[in-house]
């Protein structure tokens, strides 16, 4: 720990001054510091405690060293990270098998694992394969139950009625959740926020939901604005995801170049969220991401506008945020960003 407490102060030490929370975030989602100095938030109505930063499953499985994907996660533990994303279908499941060994032994026990339902997108949601989905899942993950089991990519206009109907995903969910095998059921998706509203609109008893949240989607197709406020209306578990705009190297957020990585992440910690996932893909990422937990301040509603002036221009016809069009994830030709 002496080495991780020496990086963590020359992090410090070299911090420059960022911004904070909005005037729609309550006090009681302001916590104090947890282990490691990791701020956590109530996970909605669950009474559950998160840590601010979860370690995204996609960008961990990109590592082709799996040691040190390993290392990545031990430490993010280690530093108060106990929030884990994960999906059946990331890198074929090696995202999975890889989070199971890291996973292996008391270090099971400081996480709040979660890890998603992706079945071709919806074409296939039948409550037969899901559970076989799940079962698959917990064997990579080598774990004999879930905290959060969430289904992945409602991104479809269809997709909420495939997934309510009789025999299909929504069953599963609420049969795995009653049998002890998952604590916890929610859902996600990145195309548009009527089709969040449209799941929403079942009045399913969900404890979760996912989307993406950043400084660009304030402006085009805005999940802040449509879905958010339905859902801290209702006590459901906000998780943040994209909150650099997504990507594998390079958000389009940063693509931008209107803000920096640290005032990109304090704009959704800003926003009454539990918890927001962030793409890890090496100790710098790691680094990153405390930092801006750790410096996460309140912010003015000033702060916020010149944050929101800032990245306007680039984010009204939402070129910078692909996975709100189309054409992305469905098997037709990508119209590469500008």
């Amino acid at each position: 720990m002496a080495k991780h407490q020496d990086r963590r102060e020359f992090i410090r030490a070299g911090l420059v001054a960022g911004v904070g929370l909005s005037s729609l975030v309550s006090d009681s989602l302001i916590s104090q510091a947890g282990t490691g100095d990791m701020p956590r938030r109530p996970l909605g109505k669950t009474g559950e405690k998160v840590s601010l930063i979860t370690l995204g499953g996609a960008h961990i499985g990109y590592l082709q060293d799996d040691q040190e994907a390993i290392r990545i996660m031990h430490r993010a533990i280690d530093e108060g990270i106990n929030f884990f994303d994960n999906s059946w279908d990331y890198n074929n499941g090696r995202s999975e098998v890889l989070m199971g060994k890291a996973l292996v032994g008391a270090r099971r026990k400081q996480v709040f694992l979660m890890t998603k339902l992706c079945s071709h997108r919806g074409e296939r949601w039948s409550k037969k394969e899901c559970f076989e989905i799940l079962d698959e899942s917990l064997k990579r993950l080598q774990t004999d139950y879930l905290d959060l089991w969430q289904l992945h990519e409602v991104i479809k206009e269809d997709h909420p009625d495939k997934a309510f109907a009789s025999g299909a995903a929504i069953e599963a969910l609420a049969e795995a959740k009653k049998a002890g095998k998952v604590r916890y059921i929610g859902f996600t998706g990145h195309r548009d926020p009527k089709i969040h509203l449209k799941m929403l609109s079942h009045n399913f008893p969900f404890d979760t939901v996912q989307m993406p949240l950043n400084v660009l989607d304030a402006h085009f197709k805005s999940f802040q604005e449509e879905v958010l406020p339905k859902l801290k209306a209702r006590g459901i578990g906000v998780i943040a995801m994209k909150p650099l705009g997504g990507g594998r190297e390079v958000g389009a957020v940063m693509e931008t170049k209107t803000v920096t990585a640290i005032e990109a992440l304090h704009y959704v910690m800003n926003l009454p969220v539990a918890t927001v996932v962030n793409g890890i893909i090496s100790m710098e990422r790691l680094d990153q991401a405390l930092l801006a937990a750790r410096t996460f301040k309140p912010m003015s509603p000033v702060q916020v506008s010149q944050l929101l002036d800032k990245t306007r221009p680039a984010a009204l016809e939402g070129k910078f945020e692909n996975y709100k069009q189309v054409y992305y994830l469905d098997n037709k030709p990508r119209v590469m960003r500008a």
